[in-house]
């Protein structure tokens, strides 16, 4: 099975760092935050990848290109211009990396991998979100149900104090930043059965907008709830907590060894 990630987009709300790298390509502890999604799939034998390429994607190329030799030992004898390798700690992986378009929509950058895919399931996420979420699991239940798509749902933690009144004035309790209000939203990391390539017209199709709603009308989705840790990389804010809890040790989505 392949995992598909969406790579492509601008990172409009994080331009300080992506003006120079795409957004998947900011780093988390000295490594993209592209390399710890495949780390997290790679730890249940997902080992094949489809990346789709958009602004600055030649970065990315140049990342994984260079990727063996960056992570060896080497010597390098400059006498007779010869690099001997001495080990390396590179992960099996094979990545395939398409470039889908600078203006494509999500929807779009779908369509136009389905070659490299063909008439099997594909896991399918976003380049700029981790999560502890255990994908044997995901991939069970969503065999399961037997539905065309599974898209794994969150209650992501609130930006304010949540206060509850009592009588006379008086707090009846507090939480700092509780779960949202009831409502689960999309996190990305869905299972997809090929036939999800069907609900896409073209490149300007947005994925969440019109095949998602079709697919949520003809009870061809599915909701996977997950009541453990995920967070996006949207902001500045969200890359520092993120460096913050790998450097301090606390990086729940750090699930390889």
């Amino acid at each position: 099975m392949k995992a598909v990630i969406l790579a492509g987009g601008l990172g409009t709300r994080i331009s300080e760092e992506t003006d120079v790298k795409p957004k998947p390509m900011v780093e988390i502890g000295g490594m993209p935050i592209l390399w710890h999604i495949m780390k997290c799939y790679s730890h249940y034998g997902i080992d094949e990848f489809v990346i789709c390429l958009g602004y600055k994607g030649y970065v990315i190329k140049e990342f994984f290109v260079n990727y063996f030799m960056h992570r060896a030992n080497i010597t390098i004898d400059l006498g007779n211009n010869t690099v001997q390798t001495l080990n390396t700690t590179s992960e099996p992986w094979k990545v395939t990396l398409i470039d889908t378009g600078n203006e494509t929509m999500t929807g779009g950058r779908i369509k136009r991998i389905k070659p490299y895919i063909g008439d099997e399931p594909f896991m399918l996420t976003y380049g700029d979100g981790v999560s502890d979420i255990n994908i044997a699991d995901l991939l069970k239940f969503h065999k399961e149900n037997g539905r065309l798509c599974t898209v794994t749902t969150v209650q992501p933690t609130g930006r304010f104090g949540a206060v509850t009144l009592g009588p006379n004035n008086g707090v009846a309790s507090f939480a700092e930043k509780p779960k949202g209000d009831g409502l689960w939203i999309s996190a990305g990391f869905f299972v997809c059965q090929p036939q999800v390539f069907d609900y896409i017209e073209g490149d300007m199709t947005v994925w969440e907008r019109e095949p998602m709603e079709r697919l949520a009308r003809e009870g061809q989705m599915s909701a996977y709830r997950y009541e453990g840790f995920w967070k996006p990389m949207d902001t500045l804010k969200d890359k520092k907590d993120l460096n913050e809890m790998w450097n301090n040790g606390l990086a729940k989505w750090k699930i390889w060894e």
